[in-house]
């Protein structure tokens, strides 16, 4: 490793850090707001209890969390100890750093105001939530969680009290968090460093191959949803439309960082088939995106 090369990878490790710290505090604050103030009494008026209209409710709830796919993570995990089932909370999980006001207004500037664009990623994430949280349903049936999380029931603590309890596991969330993202972002750096971009590229030909590329690129980069679309519009030139959506769609749900932050908290074989589904999803949506002359 030459001194060169470790100071890229030290200035992209900060660079990530500082670009998901916020939202991951963020995550931390609302992870510790739902333990201490919002009850399973309330998530069972919300969420209904059918499997499909379930993640329909939690895929659309997910659009208006402005969290980062890190910051998420801690929601949900929060949210599935509050007794909302699986495949729903996945569906929240994989919508709320895609389709959201901060992401949809970012996508918007970065291709030159293109509603056509902003519309294709919401779409296609949309629908990929859809059917992964849908397929999720038929194969666990319980939490998943790496350690089962003992809610006690904060309906009649007092109001200080609650306040306090929020704070004390928003501080705790974020070390615990924290951790994975340090270790998520160290790993993405490299990859960055020294898994060329170029080399990426050059593979890329052909009508499905470049939506290949663009994903694979999206799990390396590692990029804030909120600023990815930056990155997705300086390959205009190189990609079709179709490869820049699935980099829009498939990196907010699955990147390095955050797979690894998964791996912290769900089992393994969940993120597994849960990545699986995401990517052949994401994969098969953008190539309909061909066959529709997008």
């Amino acid at each position: 490793m030459t001194s060169q090369s470790f100071l890229q990878m030290n200035t992209i490790f900060i660079s990530i850090l500082i670009e998901a710290m916020p939202f991951v505090l963020l995550g931390v604050i609302i992870s510790g707001i739902i333990q201490m103030f919002v009850t399973e009494e309330m998530l069972a008026k919300i969420i209904p209890k059918n499997r499909f209209l379930s993640v329909v409710v939690t895929t659309l709830l997910g659009a208006i969390f402005p969290a980062c796919e890190c910051g998420i993570i801690p929601i949900t995990k929060r949210l599935i100890a509050k007794g909302v089932p699986l495949h729903a909370a996945a569906g929240f999980m994989l919508t709320g750093p895609v389709i959201n006001p901060v992401v949809i207004f970012s996508t918007y500037i970065a291709f030159g105001n293109s509603w056509s664009m902003v519309g294709q990623r919401v779409g296609l994430s949309f629908i990929v939530a859809l059917l992964a949280g849908w397929m999720i349903s038929f194969h666990f049936k319980d939490s998943q969680l790496k350690e089962e999380i003992h809610v006690h029931s904060t309906a009649k603590m007092p109001f200080k009290e609650k306040v306090s309890g929020a704070i004390k596991h928003t501080i705790d969330e974020f070390f615990l968090v924290g951790k994975y993202l340090v270790a998520g972002s160290i790993i993405a750096a490299a990859m960055q460093t020294y898994v060329k971009t170029s080399t990426l590229l050059s593979i890329g030909n052909g009508h499905y191959m470049p939506i290949v590329v663009m994903m694979v690129l999206a799990f390396i980069l590692s990029v804030c949803s909120s600023a990815d679309a930056f990155i997705a519009s300086s390959f205009r030139g190189s990609f079709a439309n179709n490869a820049l959506v699935a980099f829009l769609s498939f990196g907010p749900m699955f990147d390095i960082k955050n797979t690894l932050m998964m791996l912290g908290n769900f089992k393994g074989k969940f993120v597994l088939v849960l990545f699986m589904y995401v990517f052949i999803f994401t994969f098969l949506g953008a190539a309909f995106l061909i066959r529709g002359g997008l």
